[in-house]
């Protein structure tokens, strides 16, 4: 029978000290952070706060549904649906050639062949035009683009396109160079284009991730696009800021089930994708 202080040896963690120390040091470093961005969980606790939210939560329940007003959130909701897949649908079109000018897997260089400069060059400049894509919010195009071609769906679509065109081309690069590489290596020592090595190379192993991300970033392209309806773009969002502005608890709680359904569906339409993907493998 083992004696208590052997027990608790036994259960010590040897690097209890190391992990002391890094969370200390987390603290340090976040600390500064949150006094800078002037967080205060306290304030959502004030009495006045804890009113003024009970009430406007209150006028919630129940949900609007007059025929007038489901009209108007069914319109929206279309707006939405076409402005966040027309910009994903833009995006993934120049995407997809930037994805495979710039993965270094599907170049010959891959194969132990020398670059030109030039196809250096243009692979980096590629690389650096996916990043200022992505680097400025949707929400920053939009409101660059109300002032171009007015208010309405178009900035939305246009902004969607712009930086999820970033968003897009850098994790399909990232999916691509992190599959097995010998079956694209071996076609392009075979003579086989850029576009063979990636179909008949890369494409079959990560499928299903590229499938699974792109429905993700539509999902994402729904909430963006619902958030650029509050600076002109339309939608869910232009109703929801309208509804809020009159402090329309009832309407706002309408509009908040209906972009809950949204993300439902474009979660279970991933799901169905990848089991199609894994049947048809």
């Amino acid at each position: 029978m083992s004696s208590p202080a052997k027990d608790q040896q036994q259960f010590n963690d040897p690097a209890w000290s190391g992990r002391l120390s890094w969370c200390l040091l987390a603290i340090i470093l976040v600390w500064p952070l949150l006094a800078a961005s002037e967080f205060n969980l306290l304030s959502l606790f004030d009495q006045r706060s804890l009113n003024t939210t009970g009430e406007f939560l209150s006028t919630f329940i129940p949900p609007a549904s007059q025929p007038d007003f489901l009209a108007l959130v069914l319109k929206a909701t279309w707006i939405t649906i076409a402005t966040a897949t027309t910009g994903l649908t833009l995006a993934w079109v120049v995407a997809v050639p930037l994805t495979l000018m710039a993965t270094a897997t599907l170049s010959q260089s891959a194969i132990g062949k020398p670059m030109s400069r030039w196809r250096s060059a243009v692979r980096l400049l590629i690389r650096w035009v996916l990043i200022f894509l992505r680097s400025v919010p949707e929400l920053v195009w939009a409101l660059l683009f109300v002032r171009v071609v007015g208010l309405g769906p178009t900035a939305g679509v246009l902004a969607i396109a712009l930086t999820y065109t970033g968003m897009l081309g850098k994790v399909y690069s990232e999916v691509i160079e992190s599959a097995d590489p010998e079956t694209t290596r071996a076609l392009l020592r075979c003579g086989s284009s850029r576009i063979n090595a990636f179909v008949y190379g890369a494409l079959p192993q990560c499928a299903t991730e590229l499938i699974s991300y792109t429905v993700f970033r539509w999902e994402c392209a729904i909430r963006s696009s619902v958030i650029m309806g509050f600076v002109g773009g339309g939608g869910l969002g232009q109703e929801m800021d309208n509804s809020m502005k009159t402090f329309a608890g009832d309407e706002v709680a309408t509009i908040l089930l209906v972009f809950i359904l949204l993300v439902a569906i474009a979660d279970r339409l991933s799901h169905y994708l990848r089991q199609w993907l894994e049947f048809g493998e």
